[in-house]
């Protein structure tokens, strides 16, 4: 399967490109990406994105790469992620420096969670540290579950969201 493409207000959820590799590179080299599985040098940094990427074909979902529809800039990443190891499904998000604080992953949170999927629930593994990540979860309408298991050694947070048909 290949991602969708899904336009919102600002943005098109696309499926990643090679051309991506570079701007992801650099947020996962830099001290910001500490809460999202980095920093990663370049060689681990492309195994890991050619992991998430190769996740539309193994497993029906993965990352839209973010772009500005006004601009075509490229802005990040949001989607469903499930790396070896985890014991489901990860609602995620990353957004490039410059386009942080702007509601984008939000945006593009809201379109994809759980379009298509014919799922009731998710989840969004969070570093305690990242607040910004948490204030999402929990703008998105997540609550942390304090007894849902985790990937990794790691602590982190677990956060639910469920689809807006099931908070009904």
């Amino acid at each position: 399967m290949t991602a969708p493409t899904l336009q919102t207000e600002r943005l098109t959820l696309r499926a990643p490109r090679l051309a991506d590799f570079e701007r992801w590179a650099e947020f996962f080299a830099s001290d910001r990406s500490r809460h999202e599985r980095g920093p990663l040098d370049r060689i681990e940094g492309y195994k890991t994105w050619a992991a998430d990427v190769a996740l539309w074909t193994l497993r029906g979902y993965g990352p839209f790469g973010l772009d500005d529809r006004a601009t075509g800039d490229y802005l990040g990443e949001v989607g469903i992620y499930q790396p070896e190891g985890y014991p489901g499904p990860e609602l995620g998000w990353f957004v490039v420096p410059e386009a942080e604080g702007k509601g984008y992953a939000a945006e593009a949170a809201r379109a994809h969670a759980f379009r298509d999927l014919g799922w009731t629930t998710a989840v969004s593994y969070i570093d305690p540290a990242n607040a910004r990540s948490i204030a999402l979860a929990e703008r998105l309408g997540a609550i942390r579950n304090e007894k849902a298991a985790h990937p990794g050694d790691a602590p982190c947070l677990v956060y639910r969201h469920r689809a807006p048909e099931a908070r009904a």
